[in-house]
């Protein structure tokens, strides 16, 4: 609980120093946000990737608005009881508002019954989270069906170009290759930065959140998964490798990193669910440069970064990812509205040594699937082949990324 008068120093500090903040470069969802929306929006996404930065570009077309940010360490003692106090202060100090903007809400436990009060009077909310689940499972009791929610990512490579002002060219993608797109590493370029977001995730959206003491094991499997993008993994096999109390307890981790959108699973295709909750998953970090500032072993295979770089982008776009294996393996299938409507291979160079088995391996999904087009996405190179009355187009990625 925090006294009335500390709770309304921190709002006007807040205030003052939110107003002087520079807004920075324009992200890619501000103009799909609808903020006139009467449901709540949620914008989620992994720590430092942009959200505050989102929410002030939201705010500047607010003319009158509230604001408060939940991470900042004056507000430890806040409580559910306390955001009756927060909203006359709001009032008192700024007088009658529609919009309310609150970061990193997720901090405060049971935050979903006063913005479901707030929803009832009529007002705004755009709330940022850091934690995928936190936030569903607040949403999924009394806000179902009353919240947007929208995803945002480190920078894509157009925007990465937008905030660099480099052209869009080879050069320019291998940069983005290699240093992924998390705003602030992308201006400083110090390795220390994803090092330390690292640690930040693993010790306070992770331990600190679910009571976990022992952080070494939980460290040692998130690294290892990062260092393994597109390979297949078990639970079972995680359970071996760090001896784990049980399957379950590997369970447990992953979808911790999942939460904290550190890393993405993506599950092999079958039409029974049952057989594709317990086939092997694949894991996909959720930016290159992290992976590179945090494992040795990621950067030496380019082609895991340029897979994983894939990966990232359809993530964006797509909400139902698969990979597909049978005699041979295809690395993404797209479904939407219960169909499989794209196969994609990535491969960082097509050559005579690896053509035979890349192509078979999306001919092979994309005849199951009924599939008359496919792609096949490499570092530079760019071809059309016509196989079997199908047609596979070879896609340079840093053109395939900017579409």
């Amino acid at each position: 609980m925090m006294l009335k008068e500390t709770l309304r120093a921190v709002v006007r500090k807040q205030r003052e120093t939110i107003d002087t903040m520079d807004c920075g470069a324009e992200r890619e969802e501000l103009n799909s946000i609808d903020m006139n929306s009467t449901h709540a929006i949620i914008i989620s996404g992994i720590r430092r990737c942009g959200k505050s930065t989102l929410l002030r570009q939201l705010m500047r077309k607010a003319k009158k608005r509230y604001y408060f940010n939940f991470e900042d360490p004056n507000t430890m003692n806040f409580e559910l009881t306390d955001f009756q106090k927060l909203d006359d202060i709001f009032h008192e100090e700024y007088g009658e508002c529609e919009y309310y903007f609150f970061d990193e809400i997720q901090n405060i436990n049971k935050w979903e019954i006063f913005v479901r009060a707030l929803l009832d009077k009529k007002k705004k909310c755009i709330i940022t989270g850091s934690n995928a689940s936190l936030l569903s499972q607040e949403l999924g009791t009394r806000l179902t069906g009353r919240h947007i929610r929208y995803e945002l990512y480190p920078f894509s490579f157009n925007e990465m170009q937008s905030l660099t002002r480099k052209e869009k060219n080879i050069e320019a993608f291998e940069d983005y290759l290699n240093k992924g797109g998390f705003p602030e590493y992308i201006q400083e370029q110090k390795t220390e930065i994803l090092q330390h977001l690292f640690g930040d995730i693993i010790a306070r959206d992770i331990a600190v959140r679910h009571k976990i003491r022992e952080t070494k094991t939980l460290k040692e499997m998130a690294i290892y998964l990062l260092s393994n993008t597109g390979r297949e993994f078990s639970y079972n096999q995680l359970k071996k490798t760090f001896e784990l109390g049980s399957t379950n307890s590997a369970i447990t981790f992953v979808s911790f990193f999942e939460d904290s959108y550190l890393l993405f699973t993506l599950p092999k295709f079958d039409y029974s669910l049952k057989k594709q909750a317990v086939n092997p998953k694949k894991a996909y970090s959720i930016d290159n440069g992290l992976s590179n500032a945090n494992s040795v072993l990621f950067s030496s295979d380019r082609g895991r970064m340029l897979e994983n770089l894939a990966f990232i982008h359809l993530r964006r776009k797509y909400k139902e990812l698969y990979y597909f294996k049978e005699n041979r393996e295809c690395d993404f299938l797209i479904r939407q509205k219960g169909k499989i409507t794209q196969a994609i291979q990535v491969c960082f160079t097509l050559d005579e040594d690896n053509k035979k088995r890349e192509i078979e391996g999306l001919t092979e999904a994309m005849n199951k699937f009924a599939l008359k087009k496919g792609i096949i996405i490499t570092y530079n190179q760019e071809d059309t082949l016509e196989i079997e009355s199908k047609e596979i187009r070879i896609i340079p990625a840093w053109k395939y990324i900017t579409q």
